[in-house]
């Protein structure tokens, strides 16, 4: 055989490789009152063009060498109709080699459009962020509305339909007045009278959410959604206590970047920064709560260091833009010296970790830290509480039950107001004078 015939052969028996279509595995779309993401998965990376086009706003995507299968067609009914900021999505064969997203908008819009590598359980992953290209501030929204008794004790009709869905997964109904726990201890706005003048923001962070789901029970249940569940009653035990306002940092299954977290916080000008888990370990038989605060040197264990090092990686997991830079986020995450700062967390975590173990078992017996990116505020004290090891079945089955739940929240927000009858929040007063 000829050796050109041979270079012939192996030519051809690469032509049906080399120009396969590339399937979609999987298209998700996470709608939220911050921004809509939709997410293309897909066993290799694929090749897009996007421009934007006028008169009506629409944003136009092309795809190049992908099939147009299941997942992709299916795209046009993911999109709700109480979508904040696209209309519709259109998919079609644009010339050949092309398929074409058309995605009719609802407002103008700032998109970003990435790819994310191979991490975890997930594939290449082409991501779409749509952002408004006026955002308002929905956590200050949240803090300009009145409080009252009879608003705290209905259900939140203004919340996004992004949240009233998750509350049906989870069939959690709202429940301000928790009757089956203790009853909280006295809020320091009530114990020092330089504090009745305003309120206490604290800042509750449901840790993962949207593309990233957490830890996952051996039941399936997923961290994402109990961590939601309890911070939603944290914030409805809150609506009971004058001078006390808690602000959801996520209010529905959508990924908001570790340093978002941090930075939401802030804009809120938070009196605290309560970031909720729900531990996994590889042993199922490891259990119990925990509370973490920073550490600038170092974790105090190796437990808290591989924790940290898994929360840390949220970011890879739910989908970060790194081509975005933000410098104020930057220094805010550079910004370690905060002793000041760790102590008081350090404070309040105990508190919270002695109210835990009231109603569970703790995994140690004293705060640890680490460097969990989540808590580096430079001026907000700030702990991450692990409720439970979602990895244990009994834990799991506990932390899924509506009462556990309750008792949970209300073990947290006993430790915090002990936490500000020892601890008043002065420092922070400017900021409020500022903002109410």
């Amino acid at each position: 055989m000829s050796r050109a015939l041979v270079i012939l052969i192996a030519l051809l028996t690469c032509l049906p490789q080399a120009y396969a279509a590339v399937g979609v595995d999987s298209a998700r779309v996470w709608p939220a009152q911050d921004y809509t993401r939709l997410t293309l998965e897909s066993k290799q990376p694929i090749r897009h063009t996007m421009f934007s086009v006028k008169n009506p706003d629409r944003l136009v995507i092309d795809l190049e060498d992908v099939e147009i299968g299941n997942e992709l067609n299916g795209l046009t009914r993911l999109v709700g109709s109480d979508d904040l900021y696209v209309k519709s999505v259109r998919v079609g064969r644009f010339k050949p080699g092309v398929v074409r997203l058309v995605l009719d908008l609802k407002t103008e819009v700032k998109p970003q459009l990435f790819d994310l590598k191979p991490v975890k359980d997930y594939g290449h992953r082409l991501v779409l962020d749509v952002y408004p290209a006026h955002p308002a501030d929905p956590l200050m929204a949240l803090l300009d509305q009145p409080k009252s008794p009879a608003a705290a004790s209905a259900p939140a009709a203004a919340e996004p339909a992004a949240a009233e869905t998750a509350k049906t997964e989870l069939k959690l109904e709202p429940s301000p007045v928790i009757a089956k726990i203790d009853k909280p201890a006295a809020p320091a706005a009530q114990l020092i009278p330089e504090m009745r003048a305003r309120t206490l923001v604290i800042a509750l962070d449901a840790g993962h959410g949207g593309e990233d789901p957490g830890a996952v029970g051996k039941n399936g249940s997923k961290e994402k959604h109990i961590t939601l569940a309890v911070a939603r009653r944290v914030k409805a035990l809150m609506a009971e206590i004058p001078n006390m306002r808690g602000v959801l940092i996520r209010d529905g299954d959508y990924f908001i970047p570790l340093g978002g977290r941090v930075a939401k916080a802030r804009k809120a000008n938070a009196d605290l920064f309560i970031s909720i888990h729900a531990d996994a370990f590889i042993k199922p038989n490891a259990r119990g709560s925990s509370v973490f605060a920073l550490s600038e040197h170092g974790a105090t264990s190796t437990a808290a260091r591989w924790l940290a090092k898994k929360e840390n990686e949220a970011d890879l997991i739910g989908g970060v833009n790194i081509a975005v830079k933000d410098p104020y986020l930057a220094r805010t995450l550079l910004d370690l010296s905060q002793t000041a700062t760790i102590n008081d967390s350090m404070k309040l975590a105990k508190h919270v970790l002695g109210e835990l173990g009231d109603i569970n078992d703790l995994h140690r017996g004293h705060v640890e830290q680490a460097g969990f990116a989540v808590l580096k505020s430079p001026d907000i004290p700030s702990i991450l509480v692990e409720t439970a090891f979602i990895s244990n079945p009994d834990e799991e089955k506990r932390l899924n039950d509506e009462e556990y739940q309750n008792k949970l929240a209300g073990a947290i927000l006993n430790g915090i107001n002990r936490y500000f009858a020892q601890n008043p929040a002065l420092s922070r007063q400017k900021y409020a004078q500022q903002e109410f």
